[in-house]
């Protein structure tokens, strides 16, 4: 870890600035540092057995199920998640009666643009493959509300999410009573959060974001390690038009001496954390000089990865995750890890030990992100819902799969920079099947469509309302002019969309 009032160890400019030494060293490193490509692509991953992941779908017992939609019903009646009053008053009135239950564990807090949930995905796997038993805050759910709230590395049962609402509604009355406006669908989940974690107990909890970070409800926690993944423009009317006003408000999260592990950014989003590190005198590790990817190497299933730690290097991890971005994630996720056990700092010499790693990294799954869900023609799943998430996505599914034809299922949400997503799939996707989903935030299709015939030309973009409609369309589209074996499905633009096709696919109903 580099300490920030000193930077990464260069010579400092004539100012003495230590913020100015760690900013030329951030606009000067070498990006290749982070990423060697190995030349080797001889195994590529196409159709097979999907390897999904098990999410919970409605309980079984008619009488869990009752109670659960109820809590789904009054928690829906308080302001949406996106809704947001920039304030942590009401939270943190929540957190003094609930007696802070929050302060009961260390933390590891996320925040970032894009792959937040992967990111704290692969922190549990290794958290947990260290014997540590994990609480993980995550937002938005895949196809269940139970999923926000996990413990041992899986979401906790209804039952006990329905509990875990009831043991805090009185709490929640209580602080509804003394504010001007009533607590919020999140900051009423965080407060469940929280509060399951201590009464589990957990060794540490692994907290994602929900919008931005100084004034996200997850805020009222200390963590001892505060992680930025990759930031770029959403949110934009609440967070800010550029990368510096967005990571403002996300380096929010970096507490006074925490270590700040810090992803690969944008030069003025860098340079916003790197200052704020520095006013609080906190630790940064850096992808691409402290941390970061030194080879990788596709195959079959996944990809193969030499990763730099703070400590070292750790070769030969398979990740079982399509993208160049995963890979990224999982360097993240491995120096937050190393950074929560104090690897790099004074005795804490050397690396964890590689055994571990390698065995957390080849557990790891994450639903609804490059998940493939059929083969034959193969379905691929990915909630990406914004222009950076699209690049990635489209990179990916290029580079892992041989598809000679390659469907779009788009369905997207208000608010959001459709004509940029769309513009990122366009040069992978042969046609487009525009739909919507159940959400009432979902983008009217005919206005949807309307963008995407100016992206892609009327001839590419089918209009399917339905989305159970949109998934036969794409299919019987994939499978024409007889290129069954090379033609794909790729179901995107939010991960409500992606939520609602995996349970249409047969995924857990």
């Amino acid at each position: 870890m580099t300490d920030s009032p000193t930077g990464g160890g260069g010579p400092r400019d004539e100012s003495g600035d230590p913020f100015e030494d760690i900013v030329a060293a951030e606009s000067d490193r070498d990006p290749d540092l982070a990423v060697i490509e190995a030349g080797s692509r001889t195994l590529r991953a196409q159709s097979g057995t999907p390897r999904a992941e098990d999410l919970p779908g409605r309980p079984a017992d008619p009488e869990v199920d009752r109670a659960l939609r109820e809590v789904e019903a009054e928690l829906a009646g308080r302001w949406p998640e996106t809704k947001l009053d920039p304030s942590v008053v009401r939270i943190q009135a929540l957190m003094d009666v609930l007696g802070e239950p929050q302060r009961a564990y260390p933390s590891i807090h996320i925040t970032g643009t894009n792959g937040k949930t992967s990111t704290a995905r692969m922190i549990e796997a290794l958290l947990t493959a260290f014997d540590l038993r994990t609480g993980r805050y995550s937002s938005p759910h895949v196809q269940s509300i139970t999923e926000r709230i996990s413990l041992d590395g899986a979401p906790i049962p209804a039952e006990r999410f329905v509990a875990a609402y009831e043991d805090i509604k009185p709490y929640v009355e209580l602080v509804d009573a003394r504010q001007d406006y009533r607590l919020s669908f999140f900051e009423v989940m965080t407060g469940m959060a929280y509060a399951a974690f201590a009464d589990a107990p957990v060794d540490v909890a692994v907290v994602e974001v929900g919008m931005g970070g100084t004034w996200d409800a997850t805020n009222v926690v200390d963590a001892q390690v505060a992680v930025l993944t990759p930031i770029s423009l959403d949110h934009t009317e609440r967070l800010g038009d550029t990368p510096a006003k967005i990571a403002v408000e996300k380096s929010g999260i970096i507490k006074p001496d925490a270590r700040v592990v810090l992803a690969q950014q944008p030069v003025e989003a860098a340079s916003v954390v790197l200052r704020k590190a520095v006013e609080v005198d906190a630790t940064v590790a850096r992808e691409g000089l402290e941390f970061g990817v030194l080879s990788r190497e596709i195959a079959v299933g996944g990809q193969l990865l030499t990763l730099r730690g703070v400590g070292g290097d750790y070769p030969d991890v398979f990740l079982p995750l399509y993208g160049e971005h995963m890979a990224h994630n999982a360097a993240v996720a491995l120096a937050a890890v190393e950074a929560f056990f104090g690897v790099g700092e004074g005795r804490e010499a050397g690396t964890l030990d590689p055994d571990v790693v390698r065995t957390a990294f080849a557990s790891v799954t994450s639903p609804g992100r490059l998940e493939v869900v059929r083969s034959s023609p193969t379905v691929i799943l990915d909630g990406a819902h914004n222009p950076a998430g699209a690049q990635a996505a489209a990179a990916a599914v290029t580079e892992a799969f041989g598809f000679s034809r390659l469907v779009g299922v788009i369905g997207t949400s208000e608010g959001k920079d459709v004509r940029g997503l769309l513009e990122a799939f366009e040069p992978v996707l042969t046609e487009v099947v525009v739909t919507g989903n159940a959400s009432h935030r979902a983008l009217d299709p005919d206005r949807l469509a309307a963008i995407a015939v100016e992206v892609f030309g009327e001839d590419r973009v089918q209009v399917e309302p339905r989305l159970d409609d949109a998934l036969e369309a794409a299919i019987a589209l994939a499978e024409e002019e007889n290129e069954y074996a090379g033609a794909g499905v790729l179901v995107t633009g939010s991960i409500i969309t992606v939520g609602e096709a995996r349970l249409l696919l047969g995924r857990n109903r």
